[in-house]
């Protein structure tokens, strides 16, 4: 049993990690864009916001998690724990809306001028930061009532009724305040989801058809590229993809822990490690499909080999 919980601890250690180190280093990639003055997309500054999200649900679970399964106590505080699991939901909620505005923002843009989108075209990127911001405050707003719910699990308190989520124990109270705040909790995550899933659809018929009206060029001209609108579409459907995979997984464990009075230690670990998928590996998902990114990496590569030859000289 102990070493089960071993290689569970290794896996989150792993996760946080990779996830941390790919989140920070496509993060400097962007600020290196900045000061360099690239000419970014109005997607790129909703993206970097997920790339902060993500890094902040790694740092506020991964790591005292990881503590946690090794029998660290260094979270012994009540308010360290509050703190930890508000900046974990406050995290979570701005990667969905993220996600879902990535989504929304694209369809607009793509879509035909003469439909009913075309007035949005021109005015929707002015709105990104103030959607972002909204996002930050909305998630704010609402997840602030949620850690006067938990307690250091190490805490002094003396606690009857509990559940055990590694390093916060969440208190029972009420049946009907707990499905009061379940319910808030998930209306905000449920509209992102259906917003998300609506947008995908519709980018996806949106290709359908810009696909049936270029054909007969792509037949005269075979070796045609994709335009970059038409990629960077693709892409946001991977990632869109990607993340509602990994929600419907995260939702089902979550209601698993739910069902249970005093959910198992490895039930709570494994969720952790599925909710911890999605901020892992969207970094890598982004570095891949980002040509920018692969530039800055190719001439950092080359600078580094011309230094070195001219050490050497």
């Amino acid at each position: 049993m102990a070493s089960s919980f071993l290689i569970i601890g290794m896996i989150i250690l792993t996760q946080t990690v990779v996830g941390i180190l790919g989140n920070f280093s496509l993060l400097c990639s962007y600020i290196v864009f900045h000061f360099m003055g690239y000419r970014l997309r109005f997607t790129d500054l909703i993206l970097k916001h997920l790339i902060v999200a993500n890094s902040l649900v790694l740092l506020s679970k991964g790591v005292p998690q990881t503590m946690a399964v090794f029998g660290s106590r260094h979270i012994r505080s009540d308010v360290g724990c509050k703190l930890l699991f508000f900046l974990h939901i406050v995290g979570r909620g701005v990667s969905i809306s993220s996600i879902c505005l990535l989504s929304v923002f694209q369809v607009i843009t793509i879509s035909p001028w003469n439909s009913r989108w075309a007035a949005l075209k021109v005015t929707a990127p002015k709105y990104v930061v103030l959607s972002i911001f909204l996002c930050w405050i909305l998630q704010m707003l609402v997840n602030v009532i949620f850690p006067f719910h938990m307690t250091g699990k190490w805490s002094d308190k003396n606690i009857t009724e509990e559940r055990v989520f590694g390093y916060c124990i969440s208190i029972f109270t009420d049946k009907t305040d707990n499905a009061m705040y379940v319910a808030l909790l998930l209306f905000p995550d449920v509209l992102c989801l259906g917003l998300t899933l609506w947008a995908g659809s519709s980018m996806v018929l949106i290709l359908y058809r810009h696909k049936q009206q270029v054909q007969h060029i792509r037949r005269t001209h075979a070796s045609s590229r994709s335009s970059p609108e038409s990629r960077a579409t693709k892409f946001i459907l991977l990632l869109g993809s990607t993340f509602v995979y990994f929600y419907i997984l995260s939702s089902i464990c979550q209601v698993l822990l739910a069902l249970f009075d005093q959910p198992s230690r490895f039930l709570v670990d494994i969720t952790i490690i599925i909710a911890a998928c999605f901020p892992t590996v969207s970094p890598f998902l982004l570095m891949s499909h980002n040509f920018s990114v692969h530039r800055l990496y190719l001439a950092w590569i080359r600078n580094a080999k011309f230094s070195t030859i001219m050490r050497k000289v």
